[in-house]
């Protein structure tokens, strides 16, 4: 049984409650300690627009969790969260393989540069001061003043 990281997003009516919020929050929990998974990050996003009306609801309360966990722990939460008649709706995605692409392309793309850097007679990590600065936002820009939008 291997470890997998999933993101749950789940949406509640506008009109929920902290309580109520917290106590989704608490089965979730429930479910995933029972299933020897892990919650590595709660994110409430509050009250947001939904992209389209889901039954009468045009805009709903977005909360994040970040779950470490097996590919039957998802299946139980997917259950669980159908019947739960607070959820209007909810997703579960896999993030641990997008994570690994993103953190092989890092390095390949680290390695290349070192790589033409000691090429060209460079130490392989850049210096301090080295290269175009950092960009600064110009305070003095008055090019939009006065415009209104």
């Amino acid at each position: 049984m291997s470890v997998r990281q999933y993101e749950l997003v789940y949406i509640l009516p506008p009109d929920s409650t902290e309580q109520q919020v917290a106590e989704i929050h608490e089965q979730v929990g429930a479910v995933v300690s029972r299933m020897n998974g892990h919650i590595e990050k709660t994110d409430n996003w509050g009250r947001r627009k939904l992209a389209y009306e889901i039954g009468p609801h045009k805009e709903g309360v977005y909360v994040l969790e970040v779950i470490n966990g097996s590919g039957e722990l998802v299946k139980e939460l997917d259950r669980r969260l159908k019947v739960i008649d607070l959820v209007v709706r909810h997703l579960v995605v896999r993030v641990d393989e997008e994570k690994k692409v993103v953190e092989r392309t890092r390095t390949k793309r680290q390695s290349d540069s070192e790589r033409r850097r000691v090429k060209r007679g460079l130490p392989p990590q850049r210096q301090p001061g080295e290269g175009r600065p950092q960009e600064v936002e110009d305070l003095d820009d008055d090019r939009f003043d006065g415009v209104e939008v």
